[in-house]
């Protein structure tokens, strides 16, 4: 019966992913699975990433596993999300919108539509839902030079 309760909690995960915007997701899974502790991913639920998400999936969960992905947040409540990637340069990721900066994500989902997301953006949404998420907080002006940097660099 547990487990059944879990993998609907996971399914709402998913769906909720989809739908939700980054403050409300893991509130909204917390409201919908109480008294599952949301870094206890069972062997289930990894599987069904595994299968909804593919080889992204184990990639993403080892970038939370690295704790690579920063929350940076403005005082304005302007916040993006930068993640390490396993080669080593940062991408910068907008929740809000479901969008990375990285090539993959350009080229599989944007153009060819062959995944649903890149394993940068899951990743984010991982580590939202199981509280993993590094905080910065910085000025107005620094998030925007950040975001200028990477923009002309891209």
């Amino acid at each position: 019966m547990e487990v059944l309760r879990q993998t609907r909690c996971f399914i709402s995960f998913i769906f909720l992913w989809t739908r939700c915007s980054p403050g409300s997701l893991q509130s909204s899974l917390h409201h919908s699975c109480p008294g599952i502790p949301i870094t206890d991913v069972p062997d289930e639920h990894l599987l069904l990433l595994k299968f909804v998400f593919g080889s992204s999936a184990l990639q993403a969960l080892d970038l939370v596993d690295r704790q690579s992905i920063t929350l940076i947040s403005s005082p304005s409540g302007r916040h993006v999300y930068q993640v390490l990637g396993s080669s080593g340069k940062t991408y910068t990721c907008l929740a809000s919108c479901h969008y990375c900066s990285c090539p993959a994500f350009a080229f599989s989902v944007l153009r060819k539509s062959d995944s649903l997301l890149c394993k940068h953006l899951l990743a984010v949404y991982l580590s939202q839902v199981m509280g993993t998420c590094q905080q910065l907080s910085v000025s107005d002006k620094q998030l925007t030079d950040m975001l200028m940097k990477k923009n002309q660099e891209a």
